[in-house]
């Protein structure tokens, strides 16, 4: 668990600096909540990275926080500016399995 929140730490700082600094100045607020999204994904896909969960609740996890994550861009900004974020968090999130698929034990803990 700690080391999830530390990937979630990392992977928000990471992006929000590459967003912030390279991308776009503007929307601090937008960019946050983007890179909490990021970080999020790689967070949730080390945390759920274990054989104790099977695949149903890997996907079942992943849909959840993409839903939490429209409604409270929904909520803040709009519907429009939120449906970034789950393209944000699935691509992350799929690619963390990817990586792992290609390593003999299908996991990127070990």
């Amino acid at each position: 668990m700690k080391r999830a929140l530390i990937y979630f730490a990392l992977g928000t700082v990471l992006s929000f600096l590459i967003n912030y600094l390279f991308i776009d100045g503007e929307h601090i607020d937008l960019e946050i909540y983007y890179a909490i999204a990021f970080g999020l994904a790689w967070g949730m896909a080390y945390f759920l990275d274990n054989s104790k969960f099977s695949l149903v609740q890997k996907m079942g996890s992943s849909f959840g926080v993409m839903a939490l994550l429209v409604a409270i861009g929904a909520v803040i900004f709009n519907l429009e500016l939120a449906i970034p974020s789950i393209l944000k968090f699935s691509t992350v999130f799929v690619a963390y399995y990817l990586i792992a698929s290609f390593r003999g034990s299908k996991s990127l803990r070990n």
